[in-house]
Protein backbone atom coordinates (compact mmCIF):
# COMPACT_ATOMS: atom_id res chain seq x y z
CA UNK A 1 0.00 0.00 0.00
CA UNK A 2 1.55 3.30 -1.02
CA UNK A 3 2.37 5.88 1.58
CA UNK A 4 0.91 9.41 1.51
CA UNK A 5 4.08 10.61 -0.11
CA UNK A 6 3.52 8.29 -3.09
CA UNK A 7 1.71 11.08 -4.90
CA UNK A 8 5.02 12.83 -5.45
CA UNK A 9 6.57 9.92 -7.38
CA UNK A 10 6.92 10.21 -11.12
CA UNK A 11 6.33 6.63 -12.28
CA UNK A 12 3.19 6.06 -14.36
CA UNK A 13 1.92 3.46 -11.95
CA UNK A 14 1.68 5.87 -9.06
CA UNK A 15 0.64 8.94 -11.03
CA UNK A 16 -2.38 7.35 -12.69
CA UNK A 17 -5.51 8.02 -10.64
CA UNK A 18 -6.69 4.43 -11.01
CA UNK A 19 -3.35 2.65 -10.84
CA UNK A 20 -2.81 -0.36 -8.65
CA UNK A 21 -0.67 0.19 -5.57
CA UNK A 22 3.01 -0.19 -6.31
CA UNK A 23 4.79 -3.26 -5.01
CA UNK A 24 3.49 -6.59 -3.79
CA UNK A 25 3.04 -5.86 -0.10
CA UNK A 26 0.77 -7.97 2.06
CA UNK A 27 -1.78 -5.14 2.05
CA UNK A 28 -1.85 -5.08 -1.75
CA UNK A 29 -2.32 -8.83 -2.00
CA UNK A 30 -5.10 -8.79 0.60
CA UNK A 31 -6.97 -5.90 -0.98
CA UNK A 32 -9.37 -7.71 -3.33
CA UNK A 33 -10.09 -10.73 -1.05
CA UNK A 34 -10.66 -8.47 1.95
CA UNK A 35 -12.92 -6.15 -0.05
CA UNK A 36 -14.98 -9.18 -1.13
CA UNK A 37 -15.22 -10.45 2.48
CA UNK A 38 -16.13 -7.01 3.84
CA UNK A 39 -18.75 -6.70 1.12
CA UNK A 40 -20.26 -10.04 2.19
CA UNK A 41 -20.58 -8.99 5.84
CA UNK A 42 -21.94 -5.51 5.18
CA UNK A 43 -24.40 -6.75 2.55
CA UNK A 44 -25.71 -9.30 5.04
CA UNK A 45 -26.76 -6.45 7.33
CA UNK A 46 -29.36 -5.28 4.80
CA UNK A 47 -31.13 -8.63 4.82
CA UNK A 48 -30.58 -9.48 8.46
CA UNK A 49 -34.21 -8.99 9.49
CA UNK A 50 -35.83 -10.92 6.62
CA UNK A 51 -35.22 -14.50 7.88
CA UNK A 52 -35.86 -13.41 11.48
CA UNK A 53 -39.34 -11.95 10.90
CA UNK A 54 -41.19 -14.88 12.55
CA UNK A 55 -38.96 -14.62 15.64
CA UNK A 56 -39.26 -10.83 15.79
CA UNK A 57 -43.05 -11.09 15.48
CA UNK A 58 -43.19 -13.67 18.26
CA UNK A 59 -41.00 -11.52 20.52
CA UNK A 60 -43.16 -8.43 19.94
CA UNK A 61 -46.42 -10.44 20.09
CA UNK A 62 -47.37 -9.72 16.52
CA UNK A 63 -47.73 -11.66 13.26
CA UNK A 64 -44.99 -12.16 10.64
CA UNK A 65 -46.97 -10.36 7.94
CA UNK A 66 -47.46 -7.39 10.32
CA UNK A 67 -43.69 -6.91 10.71
CA UNK A 68 -42.76 -7.72 7.10
CA UNK A 69 -42.34 -3.99 6.43
CA UNK A 70 -39.06 -4.08 8.38
CA UNK A 71 -37.42 -5.64 5.31
CA UNK A 72 -38.52 -2.63 3.25
CA UNK A 73 -37.18 -0.24 5.89
CA UNK A 74 -33.75 -1.82 5.50
CA UNK A 75 -33.81 -1.39 1.72
CA UNK A 76 -35.07 2.19 1.84
CA UNK A 77 -32.36 2.98 4.39
CA UNK A 78 -29.71 1.48 2.15
CA UNK A 79 -30.97 3.47 -0.83
CA UNK A 80 -30.85 6.67 1.24
CA UNK A 81 -27.34 5.91 2.43
CA UNK A 82 -26.22 5.29 -1.13
CA UNK A 83 -27.70 8.59 -2.25
CA UNK A 84 -25.79 10.61 0.32
CA UNK A 85 -22.61 8.62 1.06
CA UNK A 86 -21.64 6.64 -2.05
CA UNK A 87 -20.92 9.75 -4.21
CA UNK A 88 -18.32 10.77 -1.63
CA UNK A 89 -16.06 8.11 -3.13
CA UNK A 90 -15.16 10.68 -5.81
CA UNK A 91 -14.59 13.46 -3.26
CA UNK A 92 -13.01 12.09 -0.08
CA UNK A 93 -10.57 9.40 0.92
CA UNK A 94 -12.37 6.09 1.18
CA UNK A 95 -10.30 4.85 4.14
CA UNK A 96 -11.77 7.24 6.69
CA UNK A 97 -15.27 6.98 5.24
CA UNK A 98 -15.28 3.15 5.37
CA UNK A 99 -14.08 3.20 8.99
CA UNK A 100 -16.67 5.74 10.16
CA UNK A 101 -19.58 4.07 8.39
CA UNK A 102 -18.61 0.65 9.77
CA UNK A 103 -18.66 2.02 13.32
CA UNK A 104 -22.04 3.73 12.79
CA UNK A 105 -23.58 0.57 11.32
CA UNK A 106 -22.30 -1.54 14.21
CA UNK A 107 -23.66 0.88 16.80
CA UNK A 108 -27.08 0.88 15.10
CA UNK A 109 -27.16 -2.92 15.05
CA UNK A 110 -26.45 -3.04 18.78
CA UNK A 111 -29.25 -0.52 19.34
CA UNK A 112 -31.55 -2.74 17.28
CA UNK A 113 -30.68 -5.72 19.45
CA UNK A 114 -31.69 -3.72 22.52
CA UNK A 115 -34.96 -2.40 21.03
CA UNK A 116 -38.21 -3.01 22.84
CA UNK A 117 -40.62 -2.56 19.96
CA UNK A 118 -40.95 -2.43 16.20
CA UNK A 119 -40.63 1.37 16.08
CA UNK A 120 -37.22 1.45 17.74
CA UNK A 121 -36.09 -1.60 15.78
CA UNK A 122 -37.14 0.04 12.51
CA UNK A 123 -35.14 3.16 13.38
CA UNK A 124 -32.06 1.10 14.17
CA UNK A 125 -32.41 -0.94 10.98
CA UNK A 126 -32.82 2.27 8.97
CA UNK A 127 -29.60 3.78 10.35
CA UNK A 128 -27.63 0.54 10.08
CA UNK A 129 -28.71 0.05 6.47
CA UNK A 130 -27.95 3.66 5.56
CA UNK A 131 -24.41 3.20 6.90
CA UNK A 132 -24.03 -0.16 5.16
CA UNK A 133 -22.91 1.35 1.85
CA UNK A 134 -19.32 0.17 2.13
CA UNK A 135 -19.63 -2.30 -0.81
CA UNK A 136 -20.64 0.47 -3.19
CA UNK A 137 -17.73 2.63 -2.06
CA UNK A 138 -15.35 -0.21 -2.91
CA UNK A 139 -16.75 -1.54 -6.20
CA UNK A 140 -15.72 1.60 -8.18
CA UNK A 141 -12.24 1.28 -6.67
CA UNK A 142 -11.98 -2.31 -7.89
CA UNK A 143 -13.31 -1.44 -11.35
CA UNK A 144 -10.97 1.48 -11.95
CA UNK A 145 -7.89 -0.48 -10.85
CA UNK A 146 -8.63 -3.63 -12.85
CA UNK A 147 -7.16 -4.32 -16.32
CA UNK A 148 -9.67 -3.30 -19.00
CA UNK A 149 -10.01 -6.83 -20.41
CA UNK A 150 -10.76 -8.31 -16.97
CA UNK A 151 -12.74 -5.47 -15.38
CA UNK A 152 -16.07 -7.32 -15.33
CA UNK A 153 -14.42 -10.35 -13.69
CA UNK A 154 -12.95 -8.22 -10.91
CA UNK A 155 -16.33 -6.54 -10.35
CA UNK A 156 -17.91 -10.01 -10.36
CA UNK A 157 -15.56 -11.13 -7.56
CA UNK A 158 -16.90 -8.38 -5.30
CA UNK A 159 -20.49 -9.05 -6.36
CA UNK A 160 -19.98 -12.73 -5.53
CA UNK A 161 -18.99 -11.61 -2.03
CA UNK A 162 -22.11 -9.46 -1.82
CA UNK A 163 -24.44 -12.33 -2.66
CA UNK A 164 -22.56 -14.68 -0.38
CA UNK A 165 -23.40 -12.22 2.38
CA UNK A 166 -27.06 -12.29 1.40
CA UNK A 167 -27.02 -16.10 1.65
CA UNK A 168 -25.19 -15.98 4.99
CA UNK A 169 -27.76 -13.55 6.37
CA UNK A 170 -30.56 -16.01 5.62
CA UNK A 171 -28.81 -19.27 6.50
CA UNK A 172 -26.68 -18.31 9.51
CA UNK A 173 -29.22 -15.75 10.68
CA UNK A 174 -31.94 -18.38 10.69
CA UNK A 175 -29.82 -20.99 12.47
CA UNK A 176 -28.39 -18.65 15.12
CA UNK A 177 -31.71 -16.91 15.59
CA UNK A 178 -33.51 -20.20 16.18
CA UNK A 179 -30.87 -21.31 18.71
CA UNK A 180 -30.15 -18.07 20.60
CA UNK A 181 -32.74 -15.50 19.53
CA UNK A 182 -32.79 -12.77 16.91
CA UNK A 183 -31.06 -10.24 19.17
CA UNK A 184 -27.89 -12.34 19.28
CA UNK A 185 -27.83 -12.28 15.47
CA UNK A 186 -27.83 -8.47 15.49
CA UNK A 187 -25.00 -8.31 18.05
CA UNK A 188 -22.91 -10.82 16.09
CA UNK A 189 -23.42 -8.85 12.88
CA UNK A 190 -22.27 -5.69 14.69
CA UNK A 191 -19.05 -7.36 15.81
CA UNK A 192 -18.24 -8.65 12.32
CA UNK A 193 -19.01 -5.26 10.80
CA UNK A 194 -16.54 -3.49 13.08
CA UNK A 195 -13.71 -5.99 12.62
CA UNK A 196 -13.91 -6.32 8.84
CA UNK A 197 -14.79 -2.69 8.22
CA UNK A 198 -11.76 -1.39 10.10
CA UNK A 199 -9.48 -4.06 8.57
CA UNK A 200 -10.58 -3.09 5.07
CA UNK A 201 -10.10 0.60 5.78
CA UNK A 202 -6.57 -0.16 6.96
CA UNK A 203 -5.49 -1.89 3.73
CA UNK A 204 -7.15 0.52 1.31
CA UNK A 205 -4.66 2.59 -0.71
CA UNK A 206 -4.22 6.27 0.07
CA UNK A 207 -5.99 8.32 -2.61
CA UNK A 208 -5.95 11.89 -3.77
CA UNK A 209 -9.23 13.78 -3.91
CA UNK A 210 -10.42 13.70 -7.53
CA UNK A 211 -13.42 16.05 -7.50
CA UNK A 212 -13.04 19.57 -6.19
CA UNK A 213 -15.78 21.78 -4.82
CA UNK A 214 -18.48 21.12 -2.20
CA UNK A 215 -18.38 17.83 -0.31
CA UNK A 216 -21.67 16.65 -1.83
CA UNK A 217 -20.83 17.76 -5.36
CA UNK A 218 -21.30 14.17 -6.54
CA UNK A 219 -24.88 14.14 -5.23
CA UNK A 220 -25.64 17.42 -7.00
CA UNK A 221 -24.16 16.01 -10.21
CA UNK A 222 -26.42 12.93 -10.25
CA UNK A 223 -29.21 14.38 -12.47
CA UNK A 224 -26.71 15.64 -15.02
CA UNK A 225 -24.81 12.35 -15.13
CA UNK A 226 -28.04 10.44 -15.79
CA UNK A 227 -29.24 12.95 -18.37
CA UNK A 228 -26.03 12.76 -20.41
CA UNK A 229 -25.63 8.97 -20.25
CA UNK A 230 -28.51 6.99 -21.80
CA UNK A 231 -26.58 3.75 -21.18
CA UNK A 232 -26.44 4.51 -17.45
CA UNK A 233 -30.13 5.39 -17.36
CA UNK A 234 -31.06 2.10 -19.04
CA UNK A 235 -28.83 0.12 -16.67
CA UNK A 236 -30.55 1.79 -13.71
CA UNK A 237 -34.08 0.97 -14.84
CA UNK A 238 -33.20 -2.55 -15.96
CA UNK A 239 -31.73 -3.42 -12.61
CA UNK A 240 -34.58 -1.77 -10.72
CA UNK A 241 -36.97 -4.17 -12.45
CA UNK A 242 -34.79 -7.23 -11.90
CA UNK A 243 -33.95 -6.41 -8.31
CA UNK A 244 -37.56 -5.58 -7.51
CA UNK A 245 -38.71 -8.99 -8.73
CA UNK A 246 -36.03 -10.79 -6.72
CA UNK A 247 -36.63 -8.70 -3.63
CA UNK A 248 -40.39 -9.26 -3.59
CA UNK A 249 -39.86 -13.01 -3.71
CA UNK A 250 -36.83 -13.37 -1.46
CA UNK A 251 -37.87 -11.06 1.37
CA UNK A 252 -41.32 -12.71 1.52
CA UNK A 253 -40.06 -16.28 1.31
CA UNK A 254 -39.81 -16.73 5.09
CA UNK A 255 -43.55 -15.99 5.34
CA UNK A 256 -44.29 -18.89 2.99
CA UNK A 257 -41.79 -21.33 4.46
CA UNK A 258 -42.54 -20.69 8.15
CA UNK A 259 -46.23 -19.79 7.90
CA UNK A 260 -49.02 -22.09 9.00
CA UNK A 261 -50.64 -21.73 5.57
CA UNK A 262 -47.32 -22.54 3.88
CA UNK A 263 -44.78 -25.21 4.71
CA UNK A 264 -44.76 -24.68 8.50
CA UNK A 265 -40.96 -24.85 8.81
CA UNK A 266 -38.96 -23.62 11.78
CA UNK A 267 -36.91 -20.45 11.35
CA UNK A 268 -33.72 -22.51 11.18
CA UNK A 269 -35.08 -24.81 8.47
CA UNK A 270 -36.43 -21.87 6.48
CA UNK A 271 -33.03 -20.19 6.75
CA UNK A 272 -31.32 -23.21 5.22
CA UNK A 273 -33.34 -22.57 2.08
CA UNK A 274 -31.01 -19.65 1.52
CA UNK A 275 -28.31 -22.10 0.48
CA UNK A 276 -29.89 -22.06 -2.97
CA UNK A 277 -28.67 -18.49 -3.17
CA UNK A 278 -25.13 -19.84 -3.49
CA UNK A 279 -25.97 -20.11 -7.18
CA UNK A 280 -25.29 -16.39 -7.31
CA UNK A 281 -21.73 -16.83 -6.05
CA UNK A 282 -21.10 -19.48 -8.71
CA UNK A 283 -22.67 -17.49 -11.54
CA UNK A 284 -20.92 -14.18 -10.76
CA UNK A 285 -17.46 -15.04 -12.17
CA UNK A 286 -19.07 -16.75 -15.17
CA UNK A 287 -21.19 -13.68 -15.83
CA UNK A 288 -18.12 -11.47 -15.60
CA UNK A 289 -16.40 -13.53 -18.29
CA UNK A 290 -19.50 -13.43 -20.52
CA UNK A 291 -19.76 -9.65 -20.19
CA UNK A 292 -16.09 -9.24 -21.13
CA UNK A 293 -16.59 -11.52 -24.14
CA UNK A 294 -20.13 -10.89 -25.42
CA UNK A 295 -21.09 -7.50 -23.97
CA UNK A 296 -23.52 -6.38 -21.29
CA UNK A 297 -26.68 -6.18 -23.40
CA UNK A 298 -26.67 -9.86 -24.35
CA UNK A 299 -26.07 -10.95 -20.76
CA UNK A 300 -28.95 -8.79 -19.49
CA UNK A 301 -31.35 -10.25 -22.07
CA UNK A 302 -30.39 -13.77 -21.02
CA UNK A 303 -30.83 -12.85 -17.35
CA UNK A 304 -34.35 -11.57 -17.96
CA UNK A 305 -35.23 -14.80 -19.74
CA UNK A 306 -34.10 -16.80 -16.70
CA UNK A 307 -36.07 -14.55 -14.36
CA UNK A 308 -39.19 -14.85 -16.52
CA UNK A 309 -38.97 -18.65 -16.23
CA UNK A 310 -38.46 -18.47 -12.46
CA UNK A 311 -41.68 -16.56 -11.65
CA UNK A 312 -44.16 -19.29 -12.67
CA UNK A 313 -41.91 -21.80 -10.91
CA UNK A 314 -42.13 -19.69 -7.75
CA UNK A 315 -45.93 -19.64 -8.09
CA UNK A 316 -45.98 -23.43 -8.46
CA UNK A 317 -43.55 -23.61 -5.52
CA UNK A 318 -46.35 -22.49 -3.23
CA UNK A 319 -47.45 -26.14 -3.33
CA UNK A 320 -44.46 -28.01 -4.79
CA UNK A 321 -41.15 -27.76 -2.94
CA UNK A 322 -39.09 -28.97 -5.93
CA UNK A 323 -40.38 -26.09 -8.06
CA UNK A 324 -39.54 -23.63 -5.29
CA UNK A 325 -35.97 -24.94 -5.12
CA UNK A 326 -35.49 -24.70 -8.89
CA UNK A 327 -36.95 -21.20 -8.94
CA UNK A 328 -34.60 -20.05 -6.18
CA UNK A 329 -31.57 -21.15 -8.21
CA UNK A 330 -32.82 -19.54 -11.43
CA UNK A 331 -33.76 -16.19 -9.90
CA UNK A 332 -30.40 -15.84 -8.17
CA UNK A 333 -28.55 -16.70 -11.37
CA UNK A 334 -30.64 -14.13 -13.25
CA UNK A 335 -30.13 -11.41 -10.67
CA UNK A 336 -26.37 -11.75 -10.39
CA UNK A 337 -25.83 -12.00 -14.16
CA UNK A 338 -27.90 -8.87 -14.70
CA UNK A 339 -26.14 -7.11 -11.84
CA UNK A 340 -22.63 -7.86 -13.11
CA UNK A 341 -23.52 -6.67 -16.61
CA UNK A 342 -25.41 -3.53 -15.61
CA UNK A 343 -22.98 -2.45 -12.90
CA UNK A 344 -19.96 -2.91 -15.18
CA UNK A 345 -21.72 -0.69 -17.71
CA UNK A 346 -22.58 1.89 -15.06
CA UNK A 347 -18.98 2.03 -13.82
CA UNK A 348 -17.50 2.56 -17.29
CA UNK A 349 -20.00 4.84 -18.97
CA UNK A 350 -18.99 8.15 -17.30
CA UNK A 351 -15.89 9.91 -15.96
CA UNK A 352 -17.31 9.90 -12.39
CA UNK A 353 -17.65 6.20 -11.54
CA UNK A 354 -18.66 6.64 -7.90
CA UNK A 355 -21.44 9.06 -8.84
CA UNK A 356 -22.65 6.80 -11.67
CA UNK A 357 -22.51 3.79 -9.36
CA UNK A 358 -24.60 5.68 -6.82
CA UNK A 359 -27.31 6.36 -9.40
CA UNK A 360 -27.27 2.72 -10.46
CA UNK A 361 -27.46 1.15 -7.01
CA UNK A 362 -29.97 3.66 -5.65
CA UNK A 363 -32.26 2.90 -8.58
CA UNK A 364 -31.90 -0.84 -7.99
CA UNK A 365 -32.56 -0.69 -4.27
CA UNK A 366 -35.41 1.78 -4.66
CA UNK A 367 -37.06 -0.68 -7.03
CA UNK A 368 -36.38 -3.50 -4.59
CA UNK A 369 -37.68 -1.60 -1.58
CA UNK A 370 -40.90 -0.61 -3.33
CA UNK A 371 -41.48 -4.17 -4.50
CA UNK A 372 -40.87 -5.48 -0.98
CA UNK A 373 -43.26 -2.91 0.46
CA UNK A 374 -45.98 -4.14 -1.92
CA UNK A 375 -45.15 -7.82 -1.44
CA UNK A 376 -46.06 -7.80 2.28
CA UNK A 377 -49.65 -6.55 1.78
CA UNK A 378 -49.96 -8.75 -1.33
CA UNK A 379 -49.09 -11.79 0.76
CA UNK A 380 -51.57 -10.74 3.45
CA UNK A 381 -54.43 -10.34 0.93
CA UNK A 382 -53.73 -12.95 -1.76
CA UNK A 383 -51.06 -15.21 -0.28
CA UNK A 384 -48.02 -16.38 -2.19
CA UNK A 385 -49.61 -15.87 -5.67
CA UNK A 386 -49.90 -12.16 -4.82
CA UNK A 387 -46.14 -11.97 -4.19
CA UNK A 388 -45.46 -13.71 -7.51
CA UNK A 389 -47.72 -11.19 -9.26
CA UNK A 390 -45.67 -8.30 -7.83
CA UNK A 391 -42.46 -9.94 -9.05
CA UNK A 392 -43.91 -10.47 -12.54
CA UNK A 393 -45.01 -6.82 -12.75
CA UNK A 394 -41.51 -5.61 -11.90
CA UNK A 395 -39.97 -7.84 -14.57
CA UNK A 396 -42.38 -6.48 -17.17
CA UNK A 397 -41.43 -2.90 -16.25
CA UNK A 398 -37.72 -3.69 -16.36
CA UNK A 399 -37.98 -5.51 -19.67
CA UNK A 400 -39.90 -2.62 -21.22
CA UNK A 401 -36.96 -0.37 -20.42
CA UNK A 402 -34.52 -2.99 -21.70
CA UNK A 403 -36.34 -3.20 -25.02
CA UNK A 404 -35.92 0.53 -25.71
CA UNK A 405 -33.20 0.97 -28.30
CA UNK A 406 -30.92 3.89 -29.00
CA UNK A 407 -31.99 6.17 -31.77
Amino acid sequence: MPSPSAATRTTPETDAPGALPAGTSASSRLLLPLIALCTAVTAANIYLAAPLLPLIAQDFRSTPSAVAWLASVAQFGYAAGLLFFAPLGDSVNRRRLVAVLSLVAAAALVAGAASGGTGMLAGAVLVASAATVVPQLLVPLVAERAPADRRARHVAAVIAGLFTGVVAARVLGGLVGQAFGWRVVFVGAAALTVVLGLATAYVLPVERRRLQGPLFAGLAALPGVLRHSPDLWRACVRQAGMYGAWSALWTSLALLLAGDDGYGMTTAAAGLFGLFGLAASVVAPLAGGFVDRFGAARVVRSAYLLAAVSVPLFWLGGQVMAALCAAAVLVHAALVASHVANQTLALTTTSAPATANTAYVVAGFAGGALASALAGPAFGHWGWPGVCAVAAAWLVLGWAATAVRKR
